[in-house]
């Protein structure tokens, strides 16, 4: 039976355990989840390419008011331009073919540690690249939400063959969290950001990479700390251009009192504009994400605009074209965006979430090294060191008065040159410890 044939509704998702021992996934997309990694092409239903245009032609507009653009969402002529673009030139197959050229890609299926929230199978879809330097470090690149795998496009090159041949070189593997991209989103309950740190783990050992480093951003930033926190052996060390450290009662006092420090100021400044006036997308997925994913689901220009507005507002002067915009929201309208909303809902319910922009009590204090990264239009620029420390073993904090929360993509050069010099400095960042086999 073909993955596309009438029996499987794009309203659902078809899990079928094969004699083989293969999971073959229905969902928009052919895929087949085996044992172990397996080379994966990209291969999106023709017919569901074809509703997509279809149902972005008929979109329906709400009615702007007279009002500053972005002040309540994406303005009308932002939504039309994208819609346009959509039905009379954007060419999914032609996406497609460049990100299968563009990348290696393959799937696998893990099986998480005992897990007493979530016991299934879980079937990954990755990116995996291997530097020709026979002194390279196995790299984890976590994305986040809206972003996907794509994000590490910009820093590929830059990691695995770096034009100094003194600057450390990497194999990079770069999974899709399940429910993001073409990791098939979970068919229970129970999966949250700390079962995606295991399965991701789980894929750097069944890969033969035993110790790594990890570099990530959004909730790749929150799921590295979990994987260094949880798996201290095998992680030697990490970098995050987004370690939420927020202020605590001491501080907010302080603040009132005005006896802040600049960066204090900045910070707490930053995550109060964003909680207060650009974050109800995250209190929606925290609670109701099935209720938005109806209509998501339903509209690909909806799902868009969804997305498109958070990444209009992190980011430093950059300029989104129609077609990545587009192409970001195709990683959750093929197999629909449910999945990757509700990972909000179960983390929160699992103590890590972003519940007041602070972590949970879920998220561990990671040893290991830790190097961080801050970009001028992210929400938690300014960050101070010590608040940083009350986190982790922060030994290097990087400030850059440009960029955004899209590092790889938006600043590839400044964040390539964080991670050169924090993991090309072997004692600071422990990577010593490949050398010695």
């Amino acid at each position: 039976m073909s993955p596309f044939s009438p029996a499987y509704s794009p309203l659902h998702i078809v899990l079928i355990v094969a004699l083989t021992t293969n999971l073959v996934v229905s969902q928009n997309f052919k895929a087949t989840f085996g044992s172990s990694p397996a080379p994966f092409k990209i291969d999106v239903d023709p017919d569901f390419i074809k509703e997509t245009v279809l149902k972005a032609s008929l979109t329906r507009y709400a009615i702007d008011l007279d009002e500053p653009d972005l002040l309540a969402g994406p303005p009308k002529h932002n939504v039309t331009t994208v819609r346009d673009y959509w039905v009379n030139q954007y060419d999914w197959f032609d996406v497609q073919d460049q990100l299968n050229q563009r990348y290696k890609h393959f799937t696998t299926t893990v099986t998480l540690e005992p897990n007493p929230n979530y016991t299934e199978p879980v079937p990954l879809h990755f990116v995996h690249h291997r530097s020709n330097r026979t002194d390279a470090i196995p790299l984890l690149f976590l994305h986040g939400w809206p972003g996907s795998f794509m994000e590490v496009d910009n820093i590929l090159d830059g990691l695995l063959s770096p034009p100094d041949p003194s600057s450390p070189a990497f194999h990079v593997v770069a999974p899709s969290i399940p429910g993001f991209a073409f990791s098939p989103a979970p068919t229970k309950p129970g999966f949250a950001l700390r079962e995606a740190a295991n399965a991701f783990h789980s894929l750097m050992q069944q890969l033969n990479y035993t110790k790594y480093v990890i570099q990530g951003g959004d909730y790749g930033g929150s799921i590295l700390r979990l994987i260094a926190g949880d798996y201290p052996s095998s992680v030697v060390s990490v970098l995050s251009n987004f370690w939420l450290s927020p202020p605590n009662d001491t501080d907010t006092l302080r603040y009132q009192e005005g006896l802040t420090t600049a960066d204090e100021n900045t910070t707490i400044q930053n995550l109060n504009t964003f909680g207060t006036q650009f974050s109800g997308y995250r209190l929606e997925m925290e609670t109701q994400p099935l209720q938005v994913a109806i209509a998501m689901t339903d509209s690909p220009l909806g799902n868009a605009m969804w997305n498109y507005n958070v990444m209009i507002h992190l980011v430093d002067q950059y300029e989104w074209t129609p077609e990545q915009i587009i192409t970001w929201s195709m990683m959750y309208y093929i197999q629909g965006p449910y999945g990757a909303m509700r990972i909000y809902k179960e983390t929160l319910e699992e103590g890590i979430g972003f519940s007041g922009f602070g972590l949970g009590t879920g998220s561990p204090y990671v040893h290991q090294p830790v190097a961080i990264s801050e970009f001028l239009a992210d929400f938690w620029f300014g960050t101070p060191l010590d608040w940083a420390r009350r986190g982790g073993n922060v030994v290097v904090r990087n400030v850059h008065n440009s960029g955004g929360h899209f590092a790889a993509l938006e600043s590839p050069d400044l964040l390539l040159g964080d991670i050169r010099a924090f993991w090309g400095n072997a004692s600071l960042s422990n990577v010593g410890v490949f050398a010695e086999g």
